[in-house]
């Protein structure tokens, strides 16, 4: 660019590019600061990698850098979030941040740079992708609950509702429908997660029969027939086994190996990807409970009538399009479009039950 006068256009662009490239490299420092080991090293390097990008906007500009700027709104407000939560929200908002670079269709942003956003992409995914398993649990117990509750009982308050009952008599059966689909979630969602915790612990190896190994007919090799179980060929678990045996004398042996021969430690993340009975059963009770107050709310407070109902399902649709939106985002799909899908699919549920309600309204009339 030294062989030519930069245009209004191009300084304004990279200006702008600029500001963005500081604000995401603070974001990046701020998560850092927030984390310890492996992950604060990773966010170090983005953030050194976002200044790379800086000098080479600043190096175009030249004497054009002008007074800082502030970066897009949606990076200022990452920023927000890092300095005070830090949480896996904030990293799944950096990675569509990363998604949306322009650098791929800008003349003046080099290859590399391009290259650059796209695989900070991926970092940031397998970031994001870490604060997603220890929440997976817990958070798919949240979600499920709060939306059924939503969902099913704005449709039994809208059904009841539409048949004409006095207004008294929709709210005890709003607040019967709370009760008890709380209490179904939570029991139901207790049972889920035990058993699938009881079917990986049925499957994963008993560390006692270590104990087994210096005791192993060498000739017969028991062991051979574990690996084979596992999934190895004959002549794999043979030498495996072996392997194992000759180990046993040093101490370092171990029944408990995958059939790949890694150490047998990812039954444990897949205990923690699943959670706790308890917290999934707690979080699905409370979440169903909450979501399933909000069609009840209006005859709580008086109201009766179409009155209600439309109060109603305005509560409801708010709290569906945030829980959409808080699932696209975790997800990294566009928030817009799941909060509107979770909007049309708990709308068209109720709506059937409030025609069928009023159409045995209308004959029982």
């Amino acid at each position: 660019m030294a062989d030519r006068i930069p245009s209004s256009a191009e300084i304004r662009r990279w200006r702008r590019y600029l500001a963005d490239e500081q604000a995401e490299a603070a974001v990046y420092r701020d998560l850092a600061g927030r984390r310890t080991g492996e992950e604060r090293d990773i966010l170090l390097a983005l953030a050194e990698a976002e200044g790379r990008h800086e000098q080479h906007w600043r190096t175009l500009l030249g004497d054009n850098v002008g007074a800082p700027r502030k970066g897009a709104v949606r990076t200022r407000f990452l920023g927000f979030l890092a300095r005070r939560f830090g949480s896996v929200f904030v990293l799944a908002l950096a990675q569509r941040a990363e998604s949306r670079s322009p650098y791929e269709a800008d003349v003046d942003a080099t290859d590399a740079m391009a290259a650059d956003e796209r695989i900070h992409e991926e970092v940031v995914r397998g970031l994001a992708a870490r604060g997603r398993k220890r929440l997976s649990g817990t958070f798919r117990a949240a979600v499920f609950g709060v939306n059924d509750g939503l969902v099913s009982n704005l449709a039994l308050v809208l059904g009841i509702g539409a048949t004409g009952v006095p207004a008294s008599t929709v709210l005890f059966t709003g607040i019967a429908g709370l009760l008890a689909g709380a209490l179904s979630m939570g029991a139901g969602e207790y049972v889920s997660v035990r058993s699938q915790r009881e079917l990986l612990e049925a499957s994963s190896p008993n560390p006692d029969t270590q104990s087994a190994l210096p005791h192993l007919d060498l000739a017969a090799n028991e062991l051979t027939l574990v690996y084979r179980a596992r999934g190895m060929s004959p002549e794999e678990a043979a030498q495996h086994a072996e392997d194992v045996l000759r180990s046993v004398a040093m101490a370092t042996g171990s029944i408990g190996v995958t059939a790949g021969g890694a150490p047998a430690t990812d039954v444990v993340d897949e205990h923690e990807a699943i959670g706790t009975g308890m917290s999934a059963a707690l979080s699905s009770f409370c979440f169903f409970a909450s979501g399933a107050l909000l069609p009840v709310l209006p005859y709580l407070f008086g109201m009766q009538g179409i009155a209600a109902i439309i109060v109603a399902a305005t509560l409801v649709g708010i709290a569906l399009l945030g829980t959409g939106a808080v699932v696209g985002l975790l997800s990294g799909a566009p928030p817009f479009k799941r909060a509107l899908r979770q909007l049309a699919i708990g709308f068209g549920a109720a709506g059937v039950t409030y025609f069928l309600g009023l159409l045995f309204g209308t004959e029982l009339g």
